[in-house]
């Protein structure tokens, strides 16, 4: 009985190690956030390949905020839905992706490249280029 209690003890310890080593990897390696003011572009592509541009300065730290300051400010909008791996965009500008009818889905691109990080997580630098572009399973 007590090389079994010894055993998940172990284990317990060495599951512990390795969640903290890989939380000091996210914090050294990770999104790393721009304070300060930033320019930005922001470019809205819908289902129909039209686009609606967005230019401005912000303090936001990360794009989230960007898009809270347009939805407040210009005639932008998003929905987003909370998940696992941060913000999930359902809607913007009251235009619905929805992946379980046709793959459709919102994705983020950063300076033409295919953004690595949900909304919540994508830093703001200045200068930077985002597009939130209507994607779909069927090739559209």
């Amino acid at each position: 009985m007590k090389k079994n209690t010894k055993k998940i003890w172990a284990g317990v310890i060495v599951l512990v190690i390795a969640a903290v080593i890989l939380g000091v990897v996210y914090m050294i390696a990770g999104p790393k956030a721009e304070k300060g003011s930033k320019a930005y572009t922001l470019e809205v592509v819908d289902d129909q390949g039209e686009t609606a541009a967005y230019d401005g300065t912000t303090d936001a730290e990360y794009l989230r905020d960007v898009m809270d300051e347009l939805s407040e400010e210009e005639d932008f909008s998003y929905e987003g839905t909370e998940g696992q791996y941060g913000l999930y965009i359902d809607a913007v500008n009251g235009l619905t992706a929805d992946y379980e009818t046709d793959g459709a889905y919102w994705a983020i691109y950063v300076n033409g490249e295919y953004g690595q990080y949900s909304a919540d997580l994508q830093p703001v630098s200045d200068g930077d280029a985002y597009r939130l572009v209507y994607e779909s399973g069927s090739g559209e």
